[in-house]
């Protein structure tokens, strides 16, 4: 049906196979139902006119343009067809052809005249695709037009959907009065008018979301399946004084959170756990219980960062809360000499070391652990059923905490974090104040270094971060180079300015990062490197050099990097935003200091594909299903999942619901590990 060039285009619309095919939904449709005579279509309307032939005429009113114009009849009189630069239609419709023409009416001239965009003859069995009915139009590429994508459609669907095998379950459909997935390809593609159109869209989001939230439920029981093969000590001995021992006093969600994981961790089966908190809600120090529990019940623990900077900070950290409590903490980072680093990789396959701090890395091959029993996973990185794998054939069954500062929508965590408990820390520690937010042009630079200039003599620090765009990566480095030699030499020569960059090796960056925290540094000037976890209380200060090349949620992020001490910090926003979505941003920035609403916020403005970042990359892409609209759909397919989970379970299979497992299968397959089903 599609040669090997068609193939070719096809591929880039993610097309392969002609399931792909028959799941490329329609954009929008163009109603070209209302045939009549040319004559009653006023000047400058859309109009569909049938007709026959009569004649033919071709123009040439200067180089390089022919006008191709058909005299056609439509029963009531003639009007003529116009066709600019398309010589080849007088060859391809001759007198005596049945035509219909799509396009718009001009009557400048005394004879109707159509502009043609679309014309198609009349079979004999008078069938039409691309006139005289509601004609779908897709999402295309280049060199692959809408009547060739209608026409293969069109046959793919004469040819497949008689055979297609229904999938949900009859009560389903009966339930929410949806059509049969038969019914639904076909009025989804072709429908007879839009209420077909939009019964079709019903049944194919609800199927999309059920499919979706089946295959979460599936996964989540499969991580609890099995039972763990450890058990932590019930007495919290070195978890209490670290607690006494704490210069602060933890919330209300810090302590109801720790709840929530200790529990969790003194259970039979696995803990798979989301620890959601804003940026300086106090995540790091309930992780730190938790490692702590491991450790003190003579099992290993691992967290696990995205970056060494951050790995770094972690290890500091864990070292300085753990100081007295006869804890072993290493890290695993490339920075380590290699003697050093097999000396750190003995000890942990002895047990000796109780908690190993590195990032993904740390559960590869090379790294053998003697009682690993808790993994904390910190921001980005994707803790998937590969990384699991990994451990398992190493024999363990670990208990996982997934820790990220990335605000998602309250609406939407239940389904982007399907298979995960939920824990949310939702107050910040007593004492801090709100980061003020400032929006300003760069006109405005001169009050930007009074304020740099005010609070380094105040003894504090400030960030100045440039954006950095990957296709541009070299010219936003040296940016930030000459900024950061501009700074020095001409703005603030008597103060240190430091540099951090993705360019740089792990040693200079570790070097640049220590110099900031341990205050030798006055002014960091970076790349965005520093918007995840990087924690300098003493920093009062962050300026982002065009900050409309940054999303919402990344501002936020790098905004949380003040404000993480008892004293006023800020946070401007140096930008000259050329779109009313980058000014809408910048306008909520300003507004707020609330992650969730600002997640709210940036969902309405760009949707969720950014905002779950490689986050969304996990789940089977949603083909026609919306995250924000379909809001009430996601909630009842949810519902109907858990309750044929509860009914069935995974033997659904041998219930008269194997069609349904292998839809569902197939969908999550093609997104890779993110669900092992077997």
């Amino acid at each position: 049906m599609v040669g090997p060039r068609r193939a070719h285009l096809f591929a880039k619309l993610n097309i392969f196979s002609l399931g792909d095919l028959l799941y490329h939904f329609p954009r929008e449709y163009e109603d070209r139902s209302h045939m009549q005579p040319a004559s009653r279509f006023p000047h400058g309307s859309n109009a569909v006119v049938k007709g026959t032939v009569v004649g033919s005429e071709e123009l040439r009113p200067r180089k390089n343009m022919t006008i191709t114009k058909l005299g056609v009849h439509d029963g009531t009189g003639v009007f003529f067809a116009v066709w600019f630069n398309q010589a080849y239609i007088k060859k391809q419709v001759r007198p005596g052809t049945n035509i219909v023409v799509t396009g718009k009416m001009d009557k400048s001239f005394g004879v109707p005249q159509i502009k043609v965009t679309d014309f198609e003859k009349i079979s004999t069995n008078g069938k039409l695709l691309h006139s005289g009915r509601i004609v779908p139009m897709y999402p295309l590429t280049e060199k692959l037009g809408q009547r060739t994508m209608r026409q293969i459609m069109y046959s793919a669907l004469q040819e497949s959907v008689p055979r297609i095998k229904e999938f949900l379950p009859s009560y389903i459909l009966e339930k929410y009065k949806l059509p049969s997935i038969e019914v639904a390809l076909s009025k989804i593609h072709f429908p007879e008018n839009l209420k077909q159109a939009e019964n079709a869209r019903k049944r194919l989001v609800f199927e999309e979301l059920f499919l979706l939230q089946l295959g979460l439920a599936i996964r989540r029981s499969k991580l609890s399946y099995k039972k763990k093969d450890h058990v932590y000590c019930n007495g919290m001995g070195l978890v209490s004084r670290l607690m006494q021992s704490l210069p602060f006093n933890l919330t209300k969600a810090q302590k109801r959170v720790w709840e929530e994981i200790s529990s969790n961790m003194q259970s039979s089966f696995p803990m798979n756990r989301l620890l959601q908190g804003d940026v300086g809600s106090g995540k790091t120090i309930i992780c730190i219980f938790a490692l702590l529990k491991a450790a003190e019940s003579g099992l290993q623990g691992v967290l696990m960062a995205p970056t060494e900077i951050l790995a770094e900070q972690h290890y500091l950290n864990l070292k300085k809360y753990l100081h007295g409590l006869g804890v072993k903490v290493v890290i695993v980072s490339g920075a380590v000499p290699a003697k050093e680093r097999n000396k750190i990789l003995d000890q942990i396959s002895a047990g000796e070391a109780n908690i190993v701090v590195g990032t993904h890395a740390v559960i590869q091959e090379t790294v053998q652990f003697k009682k690993l029993s808790l993994v904390v996973v910190d921001e980005q990185h994707r803790f998937g059923v590969r990384q699991r794998a990994i451990l398992q054939r190493k024999g363990f069954t670990p208990d996982v905490l997934v820790m990220t500062a990335t605000p998602i929508p309250r609406t939407l965590t239940m389904t982007v974090y399907g298979e995960l408990d939920i824990s949310v820390i939702d107050a910040l520690p007593p004492g801090r104040k709100p980061v003020k937010t400032y929006a300003v042009k760069p006109t405005a630079w001169n009050k930007v270094y009074k304020l740099m200039h005010n609070q380094i003599e105040a003894g504090h620090q400030v960030y100045l971060v440039c954006a950095l765009v990957e296709e541009s990566e070299k010219v936003d480095i040296q940016s930030a180079v000459d900024t950061a030699e501009n700074l020095q030499k001409q703005i603030f020569p008597d103060h240190k300015v430091g540099l951090l960059h993705g360019r740089m090796t792990p040693d200079e960056k570790d070097k640049a990062m220590s110099s900031f925290r341990d205050g030798n540094t006055n002014i960091l000037v970076a790349t965005s490197v520093i918007e995840v976890g990087v924690d300098v209380p003493n920093a009062t200060v962050i300026i982002i050099v065009d900050a409309h090349r940054f999303g919402l949620a990344q501002l936020h992020q790098l905004r949380g990097r003040v404000g993480r001490g008892a004293r006023q910090s800020y946070c401007i926003l140096v930008s000259e935003p050329g779109t009313d979505e980058a000014k809408e941003r910048l306008r909520a920035m300003t507004m707020t200091n609330d992650g969730f609403r600002l997640a709210e916020m940036d969902l309405k403005i760009r949707g969720p594909g950014e905002l779950f970042g490689t986050r969304q990359s996990g789940l089977p892409e949603l083909k026609i299903a919306d995250w924000i609209n379909n809001m009430k759909t996601m909630g009842l397919a949810q519902s109907e999942a858990l309750s044929f989970m509860d009914a069935h379970g995974e033997h659904g299979k041998c219930d008269g619901y194997n069609n349904l497992f292998v839809e569902m299968e197939r969908r999550f397959k093609q997104k890779g590990n993110y669900i092992d089903i077997s």
